[in-house]
């Protein structure tokens, strides 16, 4: 224990047992371990996917690739012909393993300073271009690999944001990243331990994020084959006890609901109330996801008393479907419970007519035609919109209530594998945070 006001050695919180008596990491300047080199300053509109003879890396490409590792033989960034670089092609301004490329501005300070670290070029010809700083290790003092966790870890990437300048868009600068503290441990034993360890875990993420893919691709393919393609009456896979049952009947979509609810003009100043800080929760275009409450976005909850007088005498019943209209589109889920919600900002409710099942229902609504039909039908220029009139003019083609439940539940099953596996990958992404929090030292151990 340290007395108080004693400063506190930096370490991080969790060590391997092998390092534990191995003293603090170092404190150096980013600017002692790195130089900056030039990067090729061509245009996005220079720049292209699939000719010329040098791998550029954009900040576009960092922003949206934000990884720990980067292999360039596998991630796709734009190239360049090497007459039309306007930096002499030599040794010292192309990417090796272990060198740094970082974003230099952003109009969103979380994108400030996003990084990817070179691990393996494969013997490709790497630039660094428009928007990014490009930093050479001067005497290799981190191991290969470590170097993209140690500027991914929160007290850096907080370092790099307060360096940032700017009113709307935000710059960093190679001199202000410079002079940013950064800390490490002296054994590379240490570095490796600590890259190894969460590049195993990316490497599990990455296996299950692919696994998800495969799932998704597979639920596409068979709304290919259980739905009747473009132009025909009948699917082209159907199930045995439905081979003879005859063509799919074609309706208006409006011809399948009971009731349509729609309070997307109603606030609650608009009532002279409050949210009343209740525990009911709202639902809006925020918060309405494609099969699940977004309870990360946005969520006001309403008093009991603002729910009688904003609902009145309808109400939200297990089963029916949300639907939102507008700013995004075409987002849609099922209410699987009977607790109250308030029908918020731009949504809608539908209530089904007895002769349509609502699992399968959704299934359509997420399909890609029904998605194509109400894009085509949208307005607005910023946030795509649609209407209530508009949507009366999509059509779907229904089967028997019997037939349509045997689809919904089929589909139902891999909507829940998809489900589970996006939370695997949601909880390991969690634990990996969790992990770098404890593996490296936070912003209040620093000296």
């Amino acid at each position: 224990m340290t007395e108080e006001g004693e400063e506190r050695g930096v370490t991080p919180k969790l060590r391997f047992p092998e390092f534990q008596d191995s003293g603090e990491w170092l404190s150096i300047s980013f600017g002692e371990v790195y130089l900056f080199k030039s990067t090729n300053t061509l245009s996005r509109d220079q720049l292209n996917y699939n000719q010329g003879s040098i791998k550029n890396i954009h900040y576009g490409d960092i922003h949206t690739k934000f990884s720990t590792l980067f292999d360039a033989a596998k991630e796709q960034v734009p190239f360049i012909n090497e007459d039309q670089m306007t930096l002499k092609f030599t040794s010292d301004n192309c990417c090796a393993p272990g060198d740094m490329v970082f974003a230099d501005a952003s109009e969103d300070i979380h994108d400030i300073g996003k990084c990817i670290e070179i691990v393996n070029t494969n013997s490709q010809k790497i630039v660094c271009g428009l928007h990014t700083i490009f930093a050479k290790q001067k005497k290799n003092d981190l191991w290969l690999g470590f170097g993209g966790y140690l500027f991914r870890s929160s007290r850096i990437r907080l370092q790099i944001q307060k360096e940032s300048q700017g009113t709307k868009v935000l710059g960093l600068s190679s001199k202000r990243l410079a002079g940013i503290e950064i800390f490490f441990p002296e054994d590379k034993k240490e570095q490796q331990k600590i890259a190894d360890c969460l590049s195993s875990l990316d490497e599990l993420i990455t296996a299950h994020t692919q696994k998800l893919g495969k799932l998704k691709a597979h639920k596409k393919g068979l709304m290919q084959q259980l739905f009747p393609a473009e132009g025909e009456t009948v699917p082209k896979l159907r199930f045995p006890e439905f081979r003879n049952a005859g063509e799919w009947k074609e309706y208006s979509f409006y011809d399948l609901l009971e009731e349509i609810l729609d309070f997307r003009g109603r606030t609650p100043l608009k009532l002279g109330m409050a949210w009343g800080n209740g525990n009911i929760i709202s639902l809006s275009a925020n918060n309405v996801k494609n099969g699940f409450i977004d309870y990360k976005a946005e969520c006001n909850l309403g008093s009991q008393l603002l729910y009688e007088k904003w609902m009145g005498k309808v109400a939200l019943e297990k089963g029916d479907i949300i639907f939102t209209m507008e700013a995004p589109l075409g987002n849609a889920l099922l209410i699987i419970d009977s607790q109250k919600y308030i029908l918020s900002q731009r949504v809608v409710a539908f209530k089904t007519k007895n002769n349509i099942d609502n699992n399968f229902l959704i299934q359509i609504i997420w399909g890609v035609k029904f998605q194509l039909d109400i894009q085509k039908l949208a307005t607005g220029s910023t946030a795509k919109g649609i209407s209530q009139k508009s949507l009366q003019s999509v059509s779907v083609r229904i089967p028997s209530k019997s037939e349509q439940k045997k689809i919904a539940s089929c589909l139902s099953l891999v909507d829940e594998q998809i489900s589970a596996k996006a939370l695997k990958i949601e909880s390991l992404k969690f634990h990996k945070k969790g992990l770098m929090q404890q593996l490296f030292p936070v912003l209040s151990e620093a000296r």
